[in-house]
């Protein structure tokens, strides 16, 4: 557990900065060593696409679609303050992960579907099926795939720029 000197010393970033991050990405915030491992990963996760020329615009929006996904696909099984950002950090299945929650999917992320219906958490019934309340999962992991395609494209383009600004302090 960290605390969030202890983030902003990890990350080289400052308190204001991450302090800024947490209100735009709607993060909750903890007393003392209250910061898990996953937290630190999703912010290294928001700092790396940052330092690779993606707006902060782009990468909320991104986390919108993914937590909207995982509500729709009833992810949220512990009823943990930062039940979408407990995957961050994990390594396995990279294919089958969002990006910035880094939420295992069950079928790779830019597969033909995903499997539906699984419930993780207890919950009333609803008056009307998601589909008929206009909520599509795979609508939305269709919207996930078209802006995570585009950030991908991004990350391709400026990773030689950041390569070659790498080499270059090396010799400064």
């Amino acid at each position: 557990m960290f605390t969030f000197a202890d983030l902003a010393k990890a990350l080289n970033r400052s308190t204001v900065y991450l302090s800024g991050l947490q209100s735009r990405f709607e993060l909750p915030n903890f007393d003392g060593a209250g910061y898990s491992e996953a937290y630190l990963a999703f912010l290294q996760t928001v700092v790396h696409l940052r330092t690779l020329s993606i707006t902060e615009e782009t990468l909320r929006d991104l986390w919108h679609i993914e937590k909207k996904l995982l509500v729709l696909l009833h992810a949220d099984s512990t009823g943990s303050p930062t039940w979408f950002l407990d995957s961050c950090g994990a390594t396995t299945s990279p294919k089958r992960r969002l990006l910035l929650t880094n939420y295992e999917l069950g079928a790779e992320v830019h597969g033909k579907g995903v499997q539906l219906g699984l419930n993780f958490a207890d919950t009333a019934p609803e008056l009307f099926a998601g589909q008929e309340m206009g909520e599509d999962a795979l609508r939305v992991l269709n919207d996930y795939r078209k802006l995570h395609t585009r950030i991908s494209t991004d990350v391709n383009a400026e990773a030689p720029h950041v390569r070659a600004a790498v080499a270059w302090s090396k010799r400064v």
